[in-house]
């Protein structure tokens, strides 16, 4: 257990670092801007100096936009997601302080494949060991409990806000580069973690009530279990039939690995899903 919990700091540490690599090498002498919250924090930052003379460093402004989303996040998702999203950010914001701000390149969109590319690397290693970068990743994971819509909605409004501010407060060039950055790191993020919102899970296993226990007291699911028949062995087992976020699926993984490690999980891609989707609240049926 220590040593998950060890590679996973690790891993977030290094992600981290890479999100500051992207930003401080790349990105901000190109006025380029990054995805979600870091993004966010890069514009106000360009913004306060440029027009209004203030100096104050991206990585501040991302610790400072972050404060309500971990209140928020403590409280609804998690405390242990909650303390990697925090070590995520206190570490980039130190890694953006102590990285010197520098041009690798002059070509715009060298700097926004490359910052894209690194920054994608960067958040898709964390989520995919469970861990979180924080901003969006725990709003993200607090609407997929609590609403049934496309978490890709919220991550385009906010994006979309950055790109439209980026082409009206600087040039419309501006805007379309930080596009091509944008959509770099989002197609980096779904290689390395997984591009669908929701994905299905079947689990073939003989401990199908403890499974069933133990999903539900990490995350409010419907689960259907069917009865199924080993073709070989003629074993009676159960099979948990259920659909989650992509958010959820590390929590899934080591529910499984704790209760039955020998249980047989295929997970596929759910393109869509129609009908009841049970959301934090609603009642048991």
């Amino acid at each position: 257990m220590f040593f998950i919990e060890a590679k996973r700091i690790i891993v977030v540490i290094f992600g981290s670092l890479l999100m500051a690599i992207s930003l401080n090498f790349f990105l901000i002498n190109a006025n380029v801007y990054a995805s979600g919250f870091s993004g966010a924090a890069q514009l106000v930052s360009s913004v306060l100096y440029d027009h209004l003379g203030l100096s104050l460093s991206t990585g501040i402004l991302l610790l400072l936009f972050n404060i309500p989303v971990f209140i928020l996040g403590w409280y609804k998702v998690g405390r242990g997601f909650t303390i990697y999203s925090i070590v995520s950010v206190l570490f980039t914001t130190l890694f953006l302080e102590v990285l010197p701000v520098l041009s690798v390149s002059d070509d715009i969109i060298l700097n926004a494949v490359f910052g894209g590319v690194i920054a994608g690397v960067g958040v898709g290693i964390s989520l995919k060991l469970g861990a979180s970068t924080g901003g969006m990743d725990i709003v993200a994971m607090v609407l997929s409990r609590l609403q049934d819509k496309p978490i890709g909605t919220y991550f385009l409004l906010l994006n979309g806000i950055i790109i439209v501010l980026a082409g009206v407060l600087y040039e419309p060039e501006n805007a379309l580069y930080t596009m091509i950055a944008l959509y770099v790191t989002t197609a980096v993020i779904d290689m390395i973690h997984t591009r669908h919102e929701k994905v299905t899970a079947m689990i073939i296993t003989h401990k199908a009530e403890e499974l069933q226990s133990a999903i539900h007291e990490k995350m409010v699911r419907g689960i259907t279990i069917v009865p199924a028949k080993g073709a070989y062995t003629k074993e009676e087992k159960n099979m948990l039939y259920l659909v989650i976020t992509r958010y959820e699926l590390y929590d899934l993984e080591k529910i499984i690995n704790e209760v039955d490690p020998k249980a047989f999980t295929n997970v596929v891609q759910t393109v869509g899903i129609f009908g009841f989707f049970r959301r934090e609240g609603d009642p048991v049926k």
